[in-house]
């Protein structure tokens, strides 16, 4: 699985557009079979929504702003030269003009591959996360580096601590679901509360989160 998710990240950093579509809708229909409606619905949507703006920005921002290098070349008219033909094929750089802002074929290029990349690697790690469980992460981790131990690596501790990262962010996904199921079942009235006051409770909840990390972090380090 690690294997494959790398293949399909580092791989297609050279191909063309058709490949990063491709790739983005496979993940795309590849989460919706493997993962619940309501993780799917809420992952395919944020992370379509970041990728959408980094389209955007790169794709208006590459060429907007003027080259400050010019060719010191003559042109061809005072060399004698004839002029360079057409495209019979109606080529155009420029394909989108926006007042200042351009979208250009380099733009589109470049937008295109940095979208498509963020969205296969957050979503591939959603997938890989969500469908494989961290004793196979961890096995399958120590099968690639074993080689590693002859040279002196401590696989064995590297795994270990590798397992109890992994379990101790389900710790901090958990006191967080907490505290904020805490604060529901409170019921705040945020309106009447002054922006001092809102502040004071935002930051008591951020340090009892902290606390009880702290805690969950000190106990499992005793065993």
């Amino acid at each position: 699985m690690q294997a494959w998710l790398f293949t399909l990240v580092i791989l297609p950093a050279k191909s063309n557009v058709i490949m990063h579509l491709s790739l983005v809708a496979y993940f795309a229909i590849l989460s919706i079979l493997v993962q619940p409606a309501q993780v799917w619905k809420d992952q395919l949507g944020r992370v379509a929504l970041l990728s959408g703006i980094l389209f955007i920005m790169l794709g208006l921002s590459t060429d907007s702003a003027p080259s400050l290098i010019s060719s010191r070349a003559p042109p061809p008219s005072m060399m004698g030269l004839p002029p360079f033909p057409a495209s019979l094929e109606g080529y155009k750089y420029v394909i989108l003009k926006l007042g200042p802002l351009q979208l250009t074929r380099k733009g589109l290029s470049t937008a295109t591959t940095s979208a498509c990349l963020t969205f296969t690697i957050f979503q591939s790690a959603s997938v890989f996360l969500s469908t494989t469980t961290p004793e196979q992460i961890a096995f399958a981790l120590r099968w690639f580096i074993s080689p590693l131990a002859n040279l002196g690596v401590p696989v064995a501790e590297v795994i270990l601590t590798l397992l109890l990262s992994l379990r101790f962010i389900n710790l901090v996904f958990d006191e967080v679901r907490n505290v904020a199921l805490g604060i529901v079942s409170r019921r705040i009235n945020w309106q009447q509360l002054t922006t001092l006051e809102t502040i004071d409770v935002f930051f008591t909840y951020i340090h009892r989160i902290f606390r009880n990390i702290l805690v969950h972090a000190e106990q499992i380090s005793q065993v």
